[in-house]
């Protein structure tokens, strides 16, 4: 199966079931529809690698109306596109990988223009997937570099965001995490958070007291369910080896949405305060069930339900 670090690699890679106001950096976006559920496509990324048009149409039958994209599998902006318009679905998010904007940040913002994507967004740093060291001067120059793209991607009409795992979480030797140090050194203005609730639940943050810290900087979130959650706390504070390592060890733990324990209702209930855009469902270890759409399948009417 393929890892999200060889994919990334390879690609360049209920308040809230009713229409929500979201207050983002001062400003009041639009409401964020329980109609509109999206799914994050690496997801089904087995599916999307065998059958790219067969797998979109078999999404928008599921009933999603939105999608992010983790690779665009050799097809052009155009005709990605194209497809997107003719299964009435839209694609308000991409992830991009760092290096790949930092080499082609032009062609990049062509491409999402083209696609129609309201941000781009960096899905992992691979220094840690990489088991490199990371202090706090490594998380000031991220910082730095967030930044710099978000601001040559603001006249494009393009929104900036990063998606989080687990080991942005981690202590650094002056007692903050590197996310402290991004939602510190980053422009509120220009770079936005997409939450993955996962990962940040995992790493015993709590959703709620994250969007009351930083109101307006949670644009998007990650939807995905997993079980087990005080056992895979107690394992992850005792756990040796890299943040990969660690990573994969919390990889049985994730379920289809509604399936774990993870109190949705709750973290829906401040969507406004997070400044939530747009959520999408992923599942990380979907192609390793049965059925990576069928696992979308159930998040999506377990969704349904959860936001009516």
């Amino acid at each position: 199966m393929v890892s999200r670090r060889n994919f990334l690699a390879t690609t360049g890679a209920a308040a809230a079931g009713l229409a929500l106001g979201c207050r983002s950096a001062g400003t009041v976006t639009a409401p964020v529809r329980r109609d509109r559920i999206g799914v994050q496509l690496y997801t089904v990324r087995d599916q999307m690698e065998k059958d790219f048009t067969g797998t979109l149409q078999r999404v928008a039958q599921i009933g999603y109306k939105e999608v992010e994209f983790a690779g665009y599998f050799n097809h052009s902006p155009a005709d990605v596109r194209a497809l997107l318009d003719r299964l009435g679905l839209t694609a308000p998010s991409s992830h991009i990988g760092l290096d790949l904007l930092q080499k082609d940040l032009a062609g990049q913002i062509q491409s999402a223009r083209t696609i129609g994507h309201e941000f781009i967004t960096i899905p992992a740093l691979m220094e840690a997937f990489m088991g490199r060291p990371i202090d706090a001067d490594f998380w000031k120059r991220t910082a730095a570099e967030f930044n710099r793209i978000a601001k040559a991607l603001q006249p494009e009409g393009i929104g900036f965001a990063y998606h989080n795992h687990s080991f942005e979480f981690e202590k650094l030797a002056d007692g903050r995490t590197g996310y402290d140090v991004l939602l510190a050194e980053t422009d509120p203005a220009l770079v936005k958070f997409e939450l993955d609730l996962f990962w940040a639940t995992f790493a015993g943050q709590d959703p709620v007291a994250m969007f009351h810290r930083s109101p307006g900087r949670y644009a998007m979130w990650h939807v995905k369910d997993m079980r087990g959650v005080d056992e895979a706390r107690r394992q992850a504070a005792t756990a040796t080896g890299s943040a990969m390592q660690k990573m994969q060890g919390a990889m049985p733990r994730l379920a289809a949405v509604g399936t774990g324990e993870i109190d949705f209702r709750r973290i829906f209930a401040e969507a406004s305060t997070a400044g939530l855009r747009h959520f999408f469902v992923e599942n990380d270890a979907a192609p390793n069930t049965a059925s990576s759409l069928g696992d979308i399948e159930t998040s999506f009417q377990n969704l349904k339900r959860l936001l009516s």
